[in-house]
């Protein structure tokens, strides 16, 4: 049998703040026996005739200074809504400065404190089964959400008191959806909650049973 195949799109030549080297290997290890991983800067493979043959895509693009294209932007949205699972990274979030993928993702980002130690706290999903509440150091993304898309959350970090949405997951058409804001750098990766939900996040959203 034919393992599943994962596109996971990110930046190896210009990027800002989050290369993708380093962030590949760890999620390709991290997904083996699940799915081959391919990995790519090419923004072209949005394109609907490139995502349909992917069980899985996993955006870790750093768009901060630029958009996608209408066409890529309308490529993913088909890929997902016919079926396709996507899972949207710490810096993926980028996507939704196109407001088409703002609600695709469920929300957008609108700016984070300075990075350093953060508590995550693991709430009921079929994804964060037998993982446990752990601590990273991170950068706590803020974010503001679509007021459509019906999310659930599944992981929260403490901030100043209060727990705020660091992960979450809701279906889109045919297809499914995951944001996970924990991913700044290589040694998040490390973590072995981190990688239990990238893990577990890949078999939910490419709906491999269980």
């Amino acid at each position: 049998m034919d393992k599943r195949k994962c596109l996971l799109l990110g930046d190896y030549t210009h990027p800002r703040f989050h290369p993708l080297q380093g962030v590949d290997k760890q999620i390709s290890v991290i997904l083996n026996d699940l799915m081959t991983v391919q990995c790519s800067e090419n923004k072209k493979l949005l394109l609907g005739e490139h995502l349909s043959g992917y069980d899985l895509c996993i955006a870790y693009n750093e768009l901060w200074n630029e958009t996608v294209s209408p066409q890529q932007t309308a490529g993913l949205l088909s890929y997902v809504s016919g079926g396709g699972g996507l899972i949207v990274l710490h810096t993926g979030v980028s996507l939704a400065k196109r407001y088409e993928l703002a609600q695709l993702i469920g929300g957008r980002f609108i700016g984070h404190p300075p990075y350093g130690p953060l508590n995550f706290r693991i709430l009921e999903h079929d994804i964060t089964e037998g993982i446990q509440n752990f601590q990273l150091d991170e950068e706590p993304y803020r974010f503001e959400f679509d007021p459509f898309t019906e999310k659930k959350l599944l992981l929260e970090y403490e901030a100043d008191g209060e727990w705020l949405p660091a992960a979450w997951c809701h279906s889109y058409g045919l297809g499914r959806v995951v944001y996970l804001m924990p991913g700044h750098h290589e040694p998040s990766f490390h973590n072995q909650a981190v990688r239990q939900l990238i893990y577990k996040s890949a078999k939910w959203a490419a709906r491999i049973p269980r």
